[in-house]
């Protein structure tokens, strides 16, 4: 199964030209190359935000067979990290997907990637699943974030595995690698693959995909020891902020609000979040129940388009 798997992931390079990228001591960095797998027939492929671009932008394919393609970014979300490109193609092999909300502590899994460049691709690295719903700050050029509700693996990945598949021993995909502490061995991570189904399934059907929003940041319980180390919230996701003139802010929500559910539906995880608003198209209706000052009260919000 691995073996089937390997075949649908792929090389993804922001630059045409790779020339002799093993002998950069950056390379991965200065040429962009990363891993991406291939989740239609016809040439829908998942990836990292950071390896392909933002969406719109183009980035370069190398398939399993050695062909090169020019890829439109089709979609793609900075804070998850995750896009999804499209290149022009058909009956290509493409990876399975596994339940990322069913997985446990101590399972096998396995990485697939191109570690140091095209040289070395499709590299299987093997480990366990160290850990499930770590949240990690990130800092660079001066910018502040958060990744959360995080896959943690001793499985080795390096920057080239960004954007490759994190699989179970069947070769189920359970989740796209994404960052490595680098100060620290074996600690690698990998974003759910659940968060983007209801995306991948939109396009590989109808080549399409409304986004609707709900006009807020907000971050689970995890989070918010970073930004308040008096905040304590049990259960939820807290507002941070409220995106002007958006769905949110036209129904009432402020910041320091609690989103306890939505549509009836407990929420804990921004993940849970986001995977229902993928579901939805813009213009529906959803309840959240919200929390403020003690008070638990329904709130009616009708999504933007993002």
């Amino acid at each position: 199964m691995l073996e089937e798997t390997s075949k649908a992931v792929v090389g993804i390079s922001k630059i045409q030209e790779k020339g002799s990228s093993i002998f950069l001591q950056d390379g991965s960095t200065k040429l962009g190359l990363g891993t991406g797998i291939i989740v239609s027939e016809n040439g829908y492929i998942v990836t990292n935000e950071h390896v392909s671009g933002s969406k719109y932008s183009n980035c370069y394919v190398t398939l399993e067979n050695g062909k090169e393609y020019v890829a439109n970014v089709v979609w793609a979300d900075t804070d998850l990290d995750l896009s999804i490109i499209k290149i022009n193609a058909n009956n290509l092999p493409y990876v399975i997907f596994g339940d990322s909300d069913s997985i446990r502590v101590g399972e096998k899994v396995y990485a697939i990637g191109n570690p140091i460049g095209f040289e070395f691709r499709r590299t299987v690295t093997s480990g366990i699943i160290s850990a499930v719903d770590r949240t990690i700050k990130i800092e660079e050029q001066d910018k502040v974030s958060y990744m959360e509700d995080l896959i943690q693996t001793d499985a080795t990945i390096n920057p080239g595995n960004s954007g490759g598949p994190l699989i179970k021993p069947n070769g189920e995909v359970i989740g796209i690698n994404s960052v490595k502490i680098e100060s620290a061995e074996a600690i690698g991570f990998a974003i759910p693959i659940n968060i983007i189904k209801p995306i991948i399934s939109s396009y590989t059907k109808n080549d399409n995909f409304e986004e609707a929003s709900i006009g807020i940041f907000a971050y689970d319980k995890n989070v918010i020891p970073y930004l308040n180390s008096k905040l304590n919230i049990e259960s939820g996701v807290y507002v941070v902020e409220v995106i002007k003139n958006g769905a949110a802010e036209k129904a009432g929500i402020k910041k320091g609000d609690i989103i306890q559910k939505i549509d009836g539906i407990n929420l804990n995880k921004m993940s849970e979040l986001r995977k229902y608003i993928y579901t939805k198209s813009p213009g529906e209706e959803i309840t959240l129940l919200i929390q403020r000052n003690g008070i638990i009260s329904p709130v009616k919000i009708r999504l933007g388009k993002k």
